[in-house]
């Protein structure tokens, strides 16, 4: 796993420093913004349409950090980043350049009868009922951390479909995939990325027996297409503990491992994820 280069861009001597993980991001990938400073308050920042609160890094000493997920749909091109915070009942702007690139991630290329495009009508309602409360659940934010520990793999066996491959059918972009597929025959156990709060535990449509799990501050983790789901809703589930079974439920063509990641409502790309929330811990 590569390791997260954190840049600082500011610094002075009265024990301020302000970092960003990277100042050059790919579509879909994740920022680590952090603020080390005493005696400071109500600190955010603002990106594009994004408005997010910083919060208080319990890893390290005076230190508050934010999580910026980048679209996989955002615009390709140079931006401004503004942070804010209140010292001394005064409020500060700081700003920071940000470019957003193009992840270059694959394509498969799909031609079809425009009859199979066209929606189901019997499964229309189900299915926009599922994402309007999985989208009210991934916008809503636990405001603590709920791990202690470094994020893991959900399971270790070979990546059978990367996050990010675009599916075109005729012509025109339609979907991405928004996760990452693990090779998982039926039964296999499916692990806690890390510890949280269960917070859908269903089977859906399109994902089958789902498990996400809530780990604070606008991080959570997802795990689709489960044979056997062994949490239900509220429950506290541990990093490393055995959440489920692997399956092929829900709208697939065999059994495996759907891997995901929101922040703060956005998909991301999880493994990146992964590498950007372990460099919470690291000095």
């Amino acid at each position: 796993m590569k390791k997260i280069l954190i840049i600082q861009v500011i610094l002075f001597c009265n024990l301020f420093a302000l970092t960003i993980s990277q100042n050059v991001v790919k579509n879909a990938n994740t920022v680590l913004l952090e603020i080390q400073k005493e005696n400071i308050s109500n600190v955010k920042l603002t990106f594009h349409t994004q408005n997010i609160d910083f919060f208080k890094n319990k890893f390290k000493k005076n230190t508050y950090s934010a999580l910026l997920p980048i679209s996989y749909y955002q615009k390709k091109d140079n931006y401004r980043v503004i942070i804010s915070y209140l010292e001394n009942n005064k409020k500060v702007f700081k700003g920071l350049n940000l470019k957003v690139v193009d992840g270059k991630y694959k394509s498969e290329v799909i031609n079809v009868s425009k009859k199979k495009l066209k929606p189901n009508p019997s499964r229309v309602a189900r299915t926009k009922k599922e994402y309007a409360e999985a989208i009210k659940i991934y916008k809503s934010k636990t405001n603590k951390i709920l791990w202690d520990e470094e994020f893991i793999y959900p399971l270790n066996s070979k990546i059978t479909s990367n996050f990010g491959t675009k599916r075109v059918y005729n012509g025109m972009l339609k979907s991405y995939h928004s996760g990452t597929d693990f090779r998982a025959k039926n039964g296999t156990p499916i692990i806690a990325s890390n510890s949280g709060i269960v917070k859908i535990a269903q089977n859906r449509f399109y994902s089958g027996n789902s498990i996400v799990i809530d780990h604070g501050f606008g991080v959570y983790s997802c795990y689709f297409h489960l044979s056997l789901m062994n949490y239900k809703v509220g429950d506290f589930i541990k990093k490393g503990e055995i959440l489920g079974l692997s399956g092929s439920t829900g709208r697939v063509t065999g059994p495996h491992l759907h891997f995901s990641f929101r922040i703060n409502g956005i998909q991301v790309d999880p493994l990146n994820a992964i590498e950007v929330l372990n460099s919470l811990k690291k000095q």
